[in-house]
């Protein structure tokens, strides 16, 4: 079975050219139960001081918090993802709109860009994440096979 293509899960970029995008390109462990759902990604920074290829794996819950974010979106907010396990990225709105977007990875690069986005670039953040659920849907229910509680007085 081949992958799917890559899909931006964020994709964030000026007039000047200056970007962040996060490219989801597949499953971290295709075809192993404990790291199926887990997502590879490539975290992309351009700037004129700056042109960066950073990795970045996403779990379920890495989904699930970035869209319970992106709903209270808002001048004075934020939204971030990653963060408890290596690379962090970090998004603030501005009074004006304007994004500022910090990106931590130890040991690498702790940077800061600041982004004008489109007008509407919440809701295209929300389509995006739909892509990118509807493209590897989570296919791990269960990580391990049900057990049965024996009792004493059952005889088998």
């Amino acid at each position: 079975m081949t992958e799917p293509g890559a899909v931006d899960l964020i994709h964030l970029e000026d007039a000047d050219g200056d970007h962040c995008i996060v490219r989801v390109t597949g499953r971290s462990q295709p075809g192993v139960l404990t790291g199926h759902d887990t997502l590879r990604a490539d975290v992309l920074l351009h700037t004129d001081f700056l042109d960066a290829r950073l990795d970045l794996y996403l779990f379920p819950r890495d989904l699930d918090s970035w869209q319970r974010q992106l709903a209270g979106l808002g001048p004075g907010k934020g939204a971030s993802i990653g963060g408890d396990r290596g690379l962090t990225l970090a998004l603030r709105v501005q009074e004006d709109g304007s994004l500022v977007v910090m990106i931590e990875d130890p040991d690498r690069l702790s940077t800061m860009l600041w982004i004008q986005p489109r007008e509407n670039w919440v809701a295209e953040h929300r389509d995006r994440l739909e892509r990118v659920r509807h493209t590897w849907p989570s296919e791990v229910v269960e990580t391990a096979p049900m057990t049965y509680e024996w009792r004493r007085d059952r005889r088998p």
